[in-house]
């Protein structure tokens, strides 16, 4: 097996960019993947070969990032926020009704489509990494991308 290290400047990059794709933010996906590696240098014992290590950490990850939804839940009303240029939160959702439908019909996706979409337009991820995480070949990502895709484009055609 590799060192940790090793494990680290192989996989870091990975498992950085499940968790962009996951929650959006870059410092929080910073600290989530410090946090999953600091969980795998404790449990590396626990791994048994079963699956990829790629495979593992992403499951680590997601893991610790469902423990820090439930610790930091979002309570924060709409109408208190305004962006810096004074405009608030309302009037800019209001301005991407689209971008909003398309969200829905994205969040509608059924399973696989949804996080191979997720993973691809939010995590930027490549369609082997994407492969690696689901536990699938990079073929059998792209295939399915362009499927849901397809799937989404019939939607929102349906829906004007």
């Amino acid at each position: 097996m590799q060192s940790m290290d090793e494990i680290y400047q192989t996989y870091a990059r990975t498992v950085y960019k499940y968790l962009l794709s996951k929650t959006r933010s870059v410092d929080l996906a910073e600290e989530l993947t410090q946090e999953t590696f600091y969980q795998a240098v404790r449990c590396i014992h626990r791994f048994d070969g079963s699956c990829k290590l790629s495979t593992w950490l992403c499951a680590i990850a997601k893991n610790q990032l469902r423990a820090y939804q439930r610790k930091h839940p979002i309570k924060e009303s709409i109408d208190e926020h305004e962006d810096l240029t004074g405009t608030s939160v309302e009037a800019e959702i209001f301005s991407q009704i689209e971008r909003v439908d398309l969200m829905k019909k994205l969040h509608s996706c059924p399973e696989p489509y949804r996080e191979i979409l997720y993973l691809r337009i939010f995590g930027n991820l490549s369609f082997r990494e994407i492969g690696e995480i689901i536990g699938r070949t990079e073929n059998w990502a792209r295939v399915n991308f362009y499927r849901a895709k397809e799937r989404l484009k019939k939607e929102m055609e349906e829906h004007e």
